[in-house]
């Protein structure tokens, strides 16, 4: 099966967190075809978390972007963390996502 484009897959996101009543934003596009997509949670208490893709040994055979926590800590750890992970790769996409619930609503691998 083939994988969705990170274009097509961020936008696919941001209409099922409107359609979930969540506020989400695209912050920044990144390579229409197979850019690396980061989300950051903001749960609205002061604190987020960023979220990456997952490596590709523990993919699943259907091709679905899975995703692992990368850093759970306060929002401006979580930008410096980002900045860091732009400088490394120009290309990636960045979504933010506010949610109380602390549900990034991804496919996430266990640590």
């Amino acid at each position: 099966m083939a994988r969705l484009t990170s274009d097509f897959w961020v936008s696919a996101y941001l209409r099922q967190a409107a359609l979930d009543g969540l506020v989400a934003v695209l912050r920044r596009r990144g390579a229409h075809e197979a850019g690396a997509i980061f989300v950051k949670l903001d749960r609205l208490d002061g604190t987020a978390a960023l979220y990456g893709p997952a490596p590709q040994t523990l993919a699943d055979e259907s091709g679905a972007r899975r995703f692992q926590l990368i850093l759970d800590s306060d929002p401006g750890s979580v930008e410096e963390r980002v900045e860091r992970e732009r400088r490394f790769d120009p290309d990636l996409w960045l979504v933010e996502i506010e949610n109380r619930k602390a549900d990034p609503k991804l496919d996430l691998v266990e640590p």
